[in-house]
């Protein structure tokens, strides 16, 4: 009797890849993998032997020489802030912040400044391998926009300060602005919405009282700078007698919403406290160490069990988006700072940049591993470079060896973003042109002062 041929199931786009990071079992790579997407999402995985043949596609990728991994997640930015990139150096946090960054944004901020240092900040994340993102800054609407139209996922956290800007006038007019992203947003399959009062000593109690309440009843995250440096501790405890994660605490904030952000300077109850509350912790040790602000504990916090993400801050203090060398500084950094070279290993670094980031922003359901269910949000990495040969351990040489210039290929929603270190989405000439008019006039305006 004939055998009759087996059918061919369809998909939109094949990867054949080397290998795979699937980020599910901690530092497990697979070897010689085909992954299938269709609508967006990933439908099949397994390995070569298996699957060749068994699909056809409208697109196939080969990848032979690639690691295939989750798209990095920056958990923590302001990506107008690339244009204020290398504008306020070698300064500690308080001054740098009120003698130079808050007075160039009260001069230049803008919906044109935040769009044209929005495409910039995408540019340059998605040539180096993030998918999402985390913006806290003003004109979130101006960014939504820009995210949309270049097809990246973004986390939206709507400023919230006691004082005026020229985004909002009072506190209550910064929480009114979230609500309303939060309704323009809330069914997008890309764009999400958080609070994002700036810090505690910048928003009072009433705002951040009623940012708790709003949270919990549109179920948003909230997303604030926290224990970034040791001034802010000795200020708090000044003003309202605590310091400020127990203030937070007695304003009802401290939940799994709460994404708190540097937390360099911890005790031991309050890290047994973010434990015991779920909150998230996100890690910019770049930024912290060029601003002298402190080290996150965070090998202690994992050793409690608490999330710790990764983000890079805004690149006026880091000065890159680049979230490969983000994470590498993390395990270093955790690493030196213990005197334990087995703290924060490659595969928790690379947690770190991508299911810890997903947890942390609620997002983790559909993106942050690879498998079968979950959006095709994905980085290709080309490992044949002369820094990442030979290979042992594929996901050893992703965090101490690569670079984020081996990026060639990133979907999100399964879209081709970067195709062979390309943009498909944005024209980087016209970006390029554009940061650099916004150069010129900001330098020339600081030489008329």
């Amino acid at each position: 009797m004939t055998e009759l041929p087996k059918l061919l199931l369809h998909a939109d786009t094949l990867l054949h890849a080397r290998w795979v990071l699937t980020m599910q079992d901690g530092g497990k790579v697979l070897d010689h993998q085909i992954i299938a997407i269709t609508d967006g999402c990933i439908v099949d995985m397994g390995p070569r032997t298996e699957l060749l043949g068994r699909y056809m596609a409208g697109h196939e990728y080969f990848l032979d020489r690639h690691v295939v991994m989750p798209g990095l997640i920056n958990a923590h930015g302001h990506s107008p802030m690339t244009l204020l990139r290398g504008y306020a150096d070698d300064l500690p946090l308080r001054p740098w912040l009120e003698q130079k960054i808050w007075p160039a944004e009260s001069r230049w901020l803008g919906e044109t400044y935040v769009a044209a240092g929005t495409k910039l900040a995408i540019a340059e994340m998605l040539l180096s391998g993030t998918t999402t993102f985390t913006d806290m800054y003003f004109y979130s609407d101006v960014i939504g926009s820009i995210a949309d139209e270049c097809g990246i996922r973004a986390q939206l956290a709507s400023p919230v300060f006691d004082f005026p800007t020229a985004w909002a006038g009072s506190a209550d007019e910064y929480i009114a602005r979230a609500e309303r992203l939060h309704d323009q947003y809330s069914s997008h399959p890309r764009i999400g919405v958080a609070f994002g009062p700036h810090a505690p000593y910048t928003v009072s109690d009433a705002p951040l009282r009623k940012i708790a309440m709003h949270a919990e009843e549109l179920d948003i995250g909230i997303h604030m700078h926290l224990h970034e440096n040791a001034q802010e501790i000795s200020e708090a405890k000044e003003q309202h007698g605590l310091r400020p994660l127990r203030r937070l605490k007695q304003l009802d904030l401290l939940s799994p919403r709460l994404q708190c952000v540097h937390m360099t300077q911890l005790l031991d109850d309050e890290i047994q406290l973010l434990k015991d509350t779920g909150a998230h912790v996100i890690h910019c040790p770049a930024s912290n160490l060029k601003l002298a602000s402190g080290i996150c504990r965070v090998a202690d916090l994992q050793a409690k069990g608490v999330n710790v993400a990764l983000g890079t801050d805004g690149s006026a203090s880091n000065n890159s988006l680049d979230m490969v060398a983000e994470l590498r500084l993390a395990a270093l950094l955790a690493k030196g700072s213990s005197s334990d070279a087995s703290v924060l290993p490659a595969a928790q670094a690379l947690a770190m940049a991508t299911i810890n980031g997903a947890k942390a922003l609620g997002i983790d359901s559909k993106v942050g591993t690879i498998e079968p269910g979950k959006q095709a949000d994905l980085i290709a990495v080309d490992l044949e470079h002369p820094r990442t040969q030979p290979v042992y351990d594929p996901c050893s040489t992703l965090a101490y060896s690569a670079a984020s210039s081996q990026v060639s290929h990133v979907w999100v929603d399964g879209q081709p973003l970067v195709l062979n270190h390309q943009l498909t989405r944005m024209d980087l000439a016209q970006v390029l042109e554009e940061a650099r008019r916004w150069g010129a006039g900001i330098a020339a305006g600081v030489q008329h002062e």
